[in-house]
C-alpha cells in the first residue's frame, strides 16, 4: 500500500478502459490524480469516484490545452509527478482503404500528444526533483497487423519517441524516467468496440481467442510499477504485456 504515497499523476484518456483503471490504482496506491479526457460525462465520472481527484476536459493534440491542464494541475496539487499518456484511438482501414485524414488523426492523437504532454510536463516535473513519465503504446507496433497501419504507426513512434525524451532527459540530469508499455488486448471499450468492427474470420481475432484478454487492472498494475520507484533503474524501453501475443 501508499507505493505513490504524496505523488501526483496525470492521466489522459482516463475516462474509461486502461485510464480509469490506471486513475483508481494510483489513487488507491496514494496518489492524487488528474484525470482527462474529451469524454466529459464519463470523465467526471470517473474523478467523482475518486477521493479529491480533479477531471478536466483535454483535446491532447492542442498545445495550448496542454499548458492549461498541467498550469491547473500545478494550481490544486503544487506539484506533477507522474505523467501517463494513454489517450488514443483506433481506426479500421488497410494501407489501401485508409484515408490520409483519418492516417493523420491517430498520428495526431497518439504522436503528437504525447509529444506536447511530455513537453508540458517535463519543467514541472523536474521542478519537484524529478518522476515517471509513462507513454502507452501497443503490441500493434511490434507486429504487422494489416487492418490499422495508422494506430500501428502512431504506437511505433510513441515507442521511439519514448526513448529519444528518456535519454534527454539523463543528458540533462532531470530525474525522470521514461518508458512505454505495449499492452495486447485487454477487455476495454475501445478493444470491444474495435473487434466488434472486426470480419470473423480476421487473423487478428485468432490471436485474441489464442491468448486471451487481460483486464485493464493488470495493466494497471504495471502502470503503479513504473510510476512508483521501485522501477528507479528503468528508463528509456518498453515493456510487453501480452501474454505472449507477441512471443511466436
Amino acid at each position: 500500500m501508499n507505493r505513490v504515497s504524496g505523488k501526483v499523476a496525470l492521466i489522459t484518456g482516463g475516462a474509461s478502459g486502461l485510464g480509469a483503471a490506471d486513475a483508481r490504482l494510483l489513487a488507491a496506491e496514494g496518489a492524487k490524480v488528474v484525470v482527462t479526457d474529451l469524454q466529459a460525462d464519463l470523465g467526471r465520472a470517473v474523478a467523482a469516484s475518486i477521493p479529491d481527484a480533479l477531471f478536466l476536459e483535454h483535446d491532447v493534440r492542442d498545445e495550448a490545452q496542454w499548458r492549461d491542464v498541467v498550469a491547473r494541475t500545478m494550481e490544486r496539487f503544487g506539484r506533477l509527478d507522474v505523467l501517463v499518456n494513454n489517450a488514443g484511438l483506433v481506426r479500421f482501414g488497410d494501407v489501401e482503404r485508409c484515408e490520409l485524414e483519418v492516417f493523420r488523426l491517430q498520428l495526431q492523437v497518439m504522436v503528437e500528444g504525447c509529444f506536447l504532454g511530455c513537453k508540458s510536463a517535463l519543467p514541472f516535473m523536474t521542478k519537484g526533483g524529478g518522476g515517471s513519465i509513462v507513454n502507452v503504446a501497443s503490441v500493434a507496433a511490434l507486429k504487422g497487423i494489416s487492418a490499422i497501419p495508422a494506430y500501428s504507426a502512431a504506437k511505433a513512434g510513441i515507442i521511439a519517441l519514448t526513448r529519444s525524451v528518456a535519454v534527454h532527459c539523463q543528458e540533462q540530469g532531470y530525474g525522470i524516467r521514461v518508458n512505454a508499455i505495449a499492452p495486447g488486448a485487454h477487455d476495454t471499450p475501445m478493444t470491444r468496440q474495435a473487434l466488434d468492427q472486426l470480419p470473423q474470420d480476421h487473423a487478428g481475432l485468432d490471436q485474441v481467442n489464442a491468448h486471451g484478454q487481460g483486464r485493464p487492472e493488470d495493466v494497471a498494475n504495471l502502470v503503479l510499477f513504473l510510476a512508483s520507484e521501485e522501477s528507479r533503474q528503468i528508463t528509456g524501453t518498453h515493456i510487453v504485456i501480452d501474454n505472449g501475443e507477441t512471443v511466436g
